[in-house]
């Protein structure tokens, strides 16, 4: 496996110099944040990531992500450019190098969390869902809620372009279901799917974070048949999966040891999420400690079924905990993800001893 850590660009506080000190650390996946959703990514700007990555002696094999514009979504006439935009950047993308561009199909909301900031009994802090602070509440507070508690960083999949068209969106997803959106997710696919093929790059859809509905949008990738359709659908080894152990763990009817085994084993896996969440009783989740014992995500078995098919792809410690005193983007400070990227590199250093 191919350990590597998110950067944010030059919105990113953490220094890449910082992120190649963490042992094994083999590059970066990075994106750009300034520009919105469906516009085409210019060279410069794609130039300029590479040109810093190359610097610190990281690799930039993967893009996450180049977000989906709400038409193509949504299915209406205007997605057709759109589509366009993200065939040229897939193309621009292409002339670096990159391997995987990481991208996700949820309505309006990418990841949904009630608290950016829950304390856990060792004082370190954790994002949180609470069913009660998110079903039946007016979008626009937990909207509010979110920003206020973001620090001042910019949240991705929580886009001010896209947060201030909030009601006309919801407007538009009326009557919207499952397999409309499934429709326009195939679609979208048929016509990219060609073009990464031509650019030797790997699609990747993130699964829902949660893995269910959320203010009653509908949602298609929450467990194994949906990523089952998905894969069949356009049936190309460049229409892949980034597989996720918190966002489909956070429900616990999704057999991740399982999934992952099935999904590698067919080679459609080129990107992995490894985050570890605690279940509580109510049906809530909030995250945890990468070690295994710490939360209901079996980390070591997960890391087991990667090195007994020898996973070649793409890895990276996915949201920690805010611990000793560190101040920054919630889920995405340095340590803890540090943390995690080692304790996963030592499980399968132990596998190798075996």
């Amino acid at each position: 496996m191919k350990m590597t850590f998110r950067w944010f660009g030059r919105d990113d506080q953490i220094p890449l110099t910082y992120m190649k000190q963490i042992p094994g650390m083999t590059g970066v996946v990075g994106g750009i944040f300034h520009i919105p959703a469906g516009e085409d990514w210019p060279e410069a700007d794609v130039r300029q990531l590479f040109e810093q990555t190359k610097n610190a002696n990281l690799s930039l094999d993967v893009i996450e992500s180049v977000n989906v514009h709400e038409d193509i979504k949504l299915g209406l006439p205007t997605r057709d450019q759109y589509i366009e935009n993200y065939k040229s950047t897939l193309r621009t993308l292409s002339k670096y190098g990159v391997k995987v561009v990481v991208y996700n199909f949820m309505p309006i909301f990418d990841w949904t969390r009630s608290d950016l900031a829950m304390p856990l009994e060792d004082q370190s802090t954790v994002l949180a869902y609470a069913r009660d602070q998110i079903e039946n509440v007016d979008p626009n507070e937990m909207i509010e809620r979110i920003l206020n508690e973001s620090k001042g960083h910019a949240m991705p999949g929580w886009e001010p372009e896209r947060l201030t068209q909030i009601a006309k969106l919801f407007e538009q997803y009326e009557g919207m279901t499952e397999d409309r959106l499934f429709e326009n997710l195939v679609y979208f696919l048929e016509q990219v799917v060609p073009v990464a093929k031509e650019c030797d790059i790997r699609l990747a859809i993130h699964p829902d974070d949660p893995p269910w509905s959320v203010f009653g949008l509908p949602r298609i990738v929450k467990n194994e048949a949906d990523l089952d359709r998905i894969i069949e659908a356009v049936d190309e080894p460049e229409n892949g999966l980034a597989l996720c152990s918190g966002s489909l763990g956070a429900n616990r009817d999704n057999q991740l040891n399982r999934i992952f085994e099935k999904f590698i084993m067919m080679d459609r896996v080129p990107f992995i999420h490894i985050r570890n969440v605690a279940h509580l009783e109510n049906g809530d989740f909030h995250e945890v400690a990468h070690k295994d014992s710490s939360g209901s995500v079996d980390v070591v078995g997960l890391i087991k079924v990667l090195h007994k098919h020898q996973f070649n792809g793409y890895l990276r410690p996915d949201h920690g905990r805010m611990i000793w005193g560190e101040d920054g983007r919630p889920g995405y400070g340095l340590y803890d993800r540090a943390l995690g990227a080692v304790y996963m590199q030592g499980i399968w250093d132990s596998l190798e001893e075996e």
